[in-house]
């Protein structure tokens, strides 16, 4: 045991009694780590850099700037201390939450280098994991979003996603040509088809299930046929790119949840929809509205490019988080389920595919391209892509603010859904 470590342990043992053990327990020799020279020097681990190899304070002084001037801050990461140092130097700081979110790599640190922020009074650390959601405002080190651990997956998703939030939204600003012209040619439609708001209360208390369009489907198949052809059939919704796979399995479901400008009649032909109802957003394809057998229902998001059209035409809200899989929960809810099944509902690439009923690509990124991990419902890493992960965080806190409404998973070889438990007749 290091000199610099007994030092750490000691402030960590007298201050934190109860994170000493686990600290102790990290395995951070698996660590793969190396001294990286430049003008300066820094620890890289796996082949990630912790902080510059150049300027470790001047990078620490950039990313305090990025931080307003107020009491209590949240860091996300340890690195090597930096950033904890440069922020303590502020005279109106008055705590400095320090999130651990990899217990290994911070014991390793400890190992090598002295960490004298850890005896400041104002500092409070945790691991990042032992919280369910994100504090603001935060910093988080982008070298520790990288290497975060199983324990603190979780928040690292979350603040990925935040951070990504103003990006990701830039494209729906309401203002790009190619979706004015979109919501131009929707508009006869919004003016003519039922608000969504006549849905709302109409299946009090009746079981639900909400399909998407994970790999993970394709094992439910012959259940889901047996339930929609039962004498107690549940109500079926599905997201748009489900509905032609369980069309050409003879599963009929009550309603199809559309919200992309990219869904066409590919995905959501004409031809055998008369018995399904078609929810949608203002983006929808005029083609797929024309063409639909069944009864149409629109509503918004909360969306900024709905804002001029929601004060023109008045139609109810679904929620949104970026997928389509929220809004079909959400009508789920309004519609008053108070069980809901969840199938496909993946958010990862499991058992070597992208989605069911569908081709490696055809929807998206292919499998080969996925660089990002999910944990799935056995604690292991499977394949998912950033969007995923974001589309997961949204759809659990949603869940987070229903305690009034009991959510089930059907498959664990998908991602870890939080507030979901297990269906015991379809779990695989």
């Amino acid at each position: 045991m290091s000199d610099s470590f007994e030092h750490n342990a000691r402030l960590i043992g007298e201050r934190w009694p109860a994170m000493l053990p686990r600290l102790l327990a990290e395995d951070s020799d698996a660590l793969q780590a190396d001294l990286v020279e430049g003008l300066g020097s820094t620890l890289s681990v796996g082949g990630i850099q912790l902080t510059s190899r150049h300027d470790r304070t001047r990078e620490a002084e950039l990313q305090a700037a990025s931080l307003p001037e107020v009491p209590v801050v949240h860091v996300y990461g340890c690195g090597l201390g930096d950033l904890q140092q440069v922020l303590l130097a502020r005279p109106g700081l008055q705590r400095l939450h320090v999130h651990i979110l990899n217990g290994a790599l911070f014991k390793l640190v400890l190992q090598l280098l002295e960490q004298p922020w850890l005896a400041d009074p104002r500092v409070e650390l945790l691991y990042a994991g032992d919280l369910q959601e994100i504090q603001l405002p935060f910093f988080a080190l982008p070298a520790e979003l990288v290497l975060a651990d199983e324990h603190n997956a979780k928040i690292r998703d979350r603040l990925i996603s935040e951070t990504h939030l103003t990006f990701n939204n830039r494209l729906f600003a309401g203002d790009t040509a190619q979706l004015a012209e979109r919501l131009a040619a929707v508009e006869p439609w919004v003016l003519v088809d039922t608000d969504v708001a006549q849905l709302f209360a109409s299946q009090p208390g009746r079981e639900t299930l909400v399909i998407a369009t994970g790999p993970s489907l394709e094992q439910h198949y012959s259940a889901l046929r047996s339930l929609a052809e039962g004498a107690e059939r549940p109500l079926l919704i599905c997201v748009d790119t489900a509905y032609l796979p369980l069309q050409r399995q003879g599963i009929q479901v009550d309603l199809v949840v559309s919200i992309d400008q990219r869904i066409s009649t590919r995905h959501l032909p004409a031809a055998g929809s008369a018995g399904t109802a078609l929810v949608y957003l203002p983006l929808a394809d005029p083609q797929v509205l024309e063409g639909w057998q069944g009864p149409r229902y629109v509503g918004y998001s909360a969306s900024p490019v709905f804002a001029q059209m929601r004060q023109r035409i008045a139609r109810s809200q679904l929620h949104g988080g970026g997928s389509v899989i929220h809004p079909a929960v959400d009508l789920a809810v309004k519609m008053g389920a108070r069980r809901i099944t969840l199938f496909g509902a993946d958010f990862a690439f499991p058992l070597d595919r992208t989605h069911a009923g569908w081709q490696d690509g055809d929807l998206g990124p292919q499998l080969q391209l996925a660089r990002h991990w999910v944990l799935d419902g056995n604690g292991q890493r499977v394949k998912t892509q950033l969007n995923f992960r974001s589309y997961l965080c949204e759809l659990e806190r949603y869940i987070a603010n229903h305690p009034e409404v009991a959510f089930f998973n059907t498959s664990r070889s998908g991602a870890m859904i939080s507030g979901t438990a297990w269906h015991k007749d379809f779990v695989q």
